[in-house]
């Protein structure tokens, strides 16, 4: 029977005080973005403005804004990019870590440490190699190779979440139909791959936030084309802003809310594979 004690009230005054540390900075952002220029300068950063107002916004996005073409392509390009790369993981990621949970010889072990030494190196070691590469074969400034590029860097740790996930699923179901005559495409395509729905919407929030984000690589492959994503269009935008901060803020809250959107719909998924995962 639960019974209500100090130490529960103890933990919930700690949470809640945690979390209100935690959103601070978005209340800060909130409240910055729906203020005159004016008010944030005479005002606290966490006082809620006097007169709300989102011309910050309508500046920001509206067509006949300088700043809204590059705004509204950077987003693009974001958006294309990171569903694109977690595609990819995805599909590969399931695949790879499938065959490496399920087989019995001595590479499947020998490949999923070396994954796990993948996870561990930072990939800033490789961006000379990487850029030099990729210029070669025509992926420099362009969606397509940032796709490449990405479901490369993050292939490790998709591969990796899977393989834990897949070791921690039994393997009735699969027996079974192979039992009854499917093939292993069959039982992956139609057993594993509905069963694994926690371990993706893990894998593509995890890689998403990490796409989405990313600031050095796409500064690096796309810097100087049309096809630039979103924080490095904000990074252009803000410096060209200098102490707009109702502006600024604007922009940094456009920018988190495709992904927050995501998360709020793939989150069950996600806390449900994590679990698993920490299983593993």
């Amino acid at each position: 029977m639960f019974r209500y004690t100090k130490k529960t009230l103890t933990i919930e005054i700690i949470t809640i005080l945690a979390a209100v540390i935690l959103l601070l900075p978005f209340w800060i952002l909130l409240m910055g973005s729906l203020k005159t220029l004016p008010e944030i300068l005479s005002s606290a950063a966490i006082a809620p403005p006097t007169h709300p107002t989102i011309d910050a916004f309508v500046e920001l996005l509206s067509p006949a804004s300088s700043s809204s073409g590059n705004i509204w392509a950077g987003l693009a390009s974001s958006v294309i990019i990171t569903a694109g790369s977690i595609f990819l993981l995805v599909a590969l990621g399931s695949l790879a870590a499938y065959g490496i949970a399920r087989s019995t010889s001595r590479w499947s072990r020998r490949s999923y440490y070396l994954f796990l030494v993948a996870i561990i190196l930072p990939t800033q070691l490789g961006t000379l190699p990487l850029y030099i590469g990729a210029r070669t074969v025509g992926l420099v400034g362009n969606p397509l190779g940032m796709v490449l590029i990405y479901t490369g860097m993050l292939l490790p740790l998709s591969v990796f979440l899977y393989a834990n996930f897949f070791r921690n699923l039994s393997q009735e179901y699969e027996e079974a139909a192979i039992i009854d005559g499917a093939n292993r495409y069959q039982v992956f395509s139609r057993i594993v791959l509905p069963l694994m729905s926690p371990a993706t919407g893990t894998v593509a929030i995890l890689a998403g936030l990490i796409v989405w984000n990313d600031f050095f690589t796409a500064l690096i492959f796309l810097n100087g084309t049309a096809y630039q994503t979103l924080p490095v269009v904000m990074y252009s935008y803000v410096g060209s802003l200098v102490s707009q901060w109702n502006l600024i803020f604007a922009v940094v809250i456009v920018s988190m809310i495709p992904i927050l959107a995501f998360y709020a719909f793939a989150q069950k998924k996600f806390i449900q594979g994590y679990a698993g995962g920490l299983k593993g």
